[in-house]
């Protein structure tokens, strides 16, 4: 699967690295795997797409489908949770905001979406400090 994943529970965090070609079934098996988990639920999420190298079959409807798969999956906890998604090449950083925009569509949706270039800037954003 070219989507690894990791559990940070000191920092509430799961981090999540595509590498090589992503296709929509590995998004959505992530999706379902990482966030159906109640160990996870009010965590932040870090998506470092910085290693895929192909998007196969990159919908509208597919990355609409994903979005409000996860808003339907946000928990219920008070606490608003941050996604940052690292996007280096512009096709992806092009995917991840299209995300942003449907995600924040959806009502059910307590995750911030925000879509960057570094994972500096990411990491600022979720508040991590020290490295991944």
């Amino acid at each position: 699967m070219p989507i690894d994943y990791s559990i940070d529970n000191a920092r509430r965090l799961v981090v999540a690295r595509g590498s090589g070609a992503f296709t929509p079934e590995e998004v959505f098996a992530y999706q379902r795997e990482v966030w159906s988990r109640s160990d996870v639920a009010g965590y932040d999420e870090l998506v470092d797409m910085t290693g895929v190298e192909t998007v196969v079959e990159a919908t509208s409807d597919n990355i609409w489908q994903l979005a409000e798969l996860a808003a339907g999956m946000d928990s219920d906890s008070p606490r608003t949770t941050k996604m940052a998604i690292v996007a280096p090449q512009d096709l992806l950083f092009g995917l991840g905001r299209m995300f942003d925009a449907y995600r924040n569509a959806d009502r059910r949706s307590n995750k911030e979406v925000r879509v960057f270039r570094t994972i500096e800037e990411a990491m600022a954003f979720l508040g991590v400090d020290g490295t991944l």
